[in-house]
């Protein structure tokens, strides 16, 4: 016997009248799961591994990119993302300050070999400087090496 379900149409317009109503839940809700995910996301190491390295892995992401496809992201972008973008970006300051402190403190500590004339194969000596000490900082920051 075939199972009963209303049609992807119908459960798409309930999922669309009702679940606005659920931000108060969400924001009450939450914010208190935070160590929980951090906790079980910690421990899932092992199975994102997995995950990221299965034999076909590429192929999955390029048929979840087909899937979605270009229309889907403009979509997106022009009905959800240009609305939210600047009050984004102001919600995001303090983590942005944080998160570039410590390559902004890796950039100021740096001595860079003398400047070349325009052109100049030395010049990419300073370019060479500043990309190794952050990414070597990046390493660190990651707790995966110096």
């Amino acid at each position: 016997m075939a199972i009963k379900i209303a049609s992807s149409a119908e459960i798409a317009a309930k999922w669309r009248e009702f679940t606005p109503g659920r931000q108060r839940y969400y924001e009450a809700n939450t914010p208190g799961s935070a160590s929980e995910w951090e906790s079980n996301t910690s421990a899932a190491q092992a199975t994102f591994q997995a995950a990221v390295t299965a034999g076909d892995i590429g192929r999955r992401f390029a048929g979840g990119v087909r899937r979605a496809g270009a229309e889907k992201f403009a979509r997106k972008v022009r009905d959800v993302g240009v609305g939210r973008f600047g009050p984004g970006v102001q919600a995001a300051g303090p983590d942005f300050q944080s998160g570039f402190d410590p390559y902004a403190s890796t950039i100021a500590s740096l001595s860079l070999p003398k400047k070349g004339p325009r052109g100049d194969s030395t010049n990419i000596e300073r370019v060479r400087v500043v990309a190794t000490a952050l990414s070597a900082k990046r390493l660190a920051l990651l707790g995966a090496g110096g």
